[in-house]
């Protein structure tokens, strides 16, 4: 019997990557393969990257301090975040609370909605996912991701929802290609009615390969000002640099309530979560308790991670670096989709990408089934030679995630895989097309 219970992203696939060992953007597998790391949201600075490494070390020798008590190198770690991050934002940006995750934080942030404005329902857009925590998992409408089982034998049980859940409709552009409209479009005063009785609308920018512009954001956020309701930027993924600036929610007009942020804000080296409210809401929160301690947030640790992933990116001029690049690999995968007639589309920003492909419609993708998804075929292609590629859990997509730090050839390595790891998915295509 195994003894350790899991889950994976390459659905139905019996390729497992087993990991021993990392080093910049490679990982080292148990079969003595090194392997380019191509899709890890956390690993923003790639494996053992020696600053964090120190940080880590000096921090291993710190007392655990919980939540409940003051310490100087939390607070200090708050304040990284405001200079550097919001370094241009320092009229609207106000105070943070660290967490463990991105699930906990949206947690955090919904739930803060909640207390604030007396509303129980919460809102989102078509095809979100925000955790697997509270009322992050109510909110999270991907309907493979609803915290409960798929069975092999067949049927799925569901964890029950709690709050009620309004779900707006998303942009269809993209890049290369479009989306499948799965709701009406919302007009500036629908979706103010459907926003009439909610505490929050959470809004992400990648999520089922959705990365929407400045002006979607502006026409949510100017529904929930008008619906008086609060507006959640989910930044767990693109905040701390990954879309090539500090936050995505900074190409639109618009700021937040509050941001919460995730998975690269410790470099990798620790488990971490934070949501940043808004000097208004700060303000609003005076003379109150919030209440919602923790024994590990805000650990030593993570904390000393947080601080020198910050300094690193600032350092390092990474955002400049992530905008450049980016867009050159924008350009490579379009290229690569006009090429291979079993992609749908190609969307993304700076170093997070997502290729979707033809075939079943998201919605009827099945976790309880033995038969091996295309995309997790394009993924095992792409693994025997030495690349990994991501798939979302979905049936037809697949995403790129690579270091901010991955080297210009190592990038062109990724895409070149990619290219011809898609060629199972073509002879798919054409297999069903036939």
């Amino acid at each position: 019997m195994k003894r350790l219970l899991s889950t994976g992203l390459n659905a139905g696939s019996e390729t497992v990557v087993s990991v021993l060992g990392g080093k910049g953007s490679y990982f080292e597998l148990d079969d003595g393969r090194r392997v380019l790391d191509g899709s890890n949201s956390a690993g923003a600075l790639g494996h053992g990257h020696p600053e964090i490494v120190a940080a880590i070390r000096e921090a291993a020798a710190y007392p655990a301090v919980s939540e409940g008590w003051s310490w100087r190198e939390r607070e200090k770690a708050a304040e990284d975040l405001i200079d550097v991050a919001f370094g241009g934002e320092h009229d609207w940006v106000g105070a943070v609370r660290f967490g463990l995750s991105g699930s906990e934080v949206n947690d955090l942030a919904l739930s803060l909605g909640q207390a604030l404005t007396g509303r129980a329902a919460i809102a989102t857009r078509e095809r979100a996912y925000h955790g697997l925590t509270g009322l992050a998992r109510d909110v999270t409408v991907q309907p493979h991701w609803h915290g409960g089982l798929s069975r092999m034998d067949g049927g799925v049980s569901r964890a029950a929802a709690g709050a009620p859940v309004r779900v707006l409709s998303a942009p269809a552009g993209s890049l290369y290609g479009e989306r499948v409209v799965e709701l009406p479009d919302d007009s500036p005063e629908a979706m103010r009615a459907k926003l009439a009785d909610v505490s929050s609308v959470i809004i992400d920018y990648t999520q089922g390969g959705i990365y929407h512009d400045g002006a979607y954001q502006d026409r949510v956020a100017a529904a929930a000002r008008a619906a008086g309701a609060l507006w959640i930027a989910d930044e767990v993924v693109t905040g701390a640099g990954r879309s090539g600036r500090w936050f995505a929610f900074q190409g639109g007009e618009s700021r937040p309530d509050m941001v919460t942020m995730g998975k690269a804000l410790a470099g990798g080296g620790a488990p971490i979560g934070a949501v940043i409210l808004s000097r208004e809401l700060v303000e609003r929160l005076d003379r109150t308790s919030w209440q919602a301690y923790s024994t590990f947030r805000g650990h030593p640790i993570a904390m000393a991670a947080v601080r020198a992933y910050l300094r690193i990116i600032a350092r390092d001029k990474l955002l400049e670096r992530v905008a450049r690049l980016g867009a050159r690999v924008g350009e490579r995968l379009v290229a690569i989709a006009q090429a291979h007639p079993s992609v749908a589309r190609v969307d993304g920003r700076g170093f997070h990408w997502t290729v979707e492909l033809h075939g079943p419609h998201w919605k009827d993708w099945r976790a309880d089934t033995a038969a091996e998804p295309v995309a997790s075929r394009v993924a095992a292609r792409a693994l025997a030679r030495d690349v990994v590629i991501g798939t979302s859990g979905e049936e037809t997509s697949l995403f790129l995630a690579p270091s901010l730090l991955m080297e210009e050839a190592e990038l062109e390595l990724l895409l070149d895989v990619l290219d011809d790891a898609l060629g199972v998915a073509d002879e798919e295509f054409a297999r069903r097309a036939g």
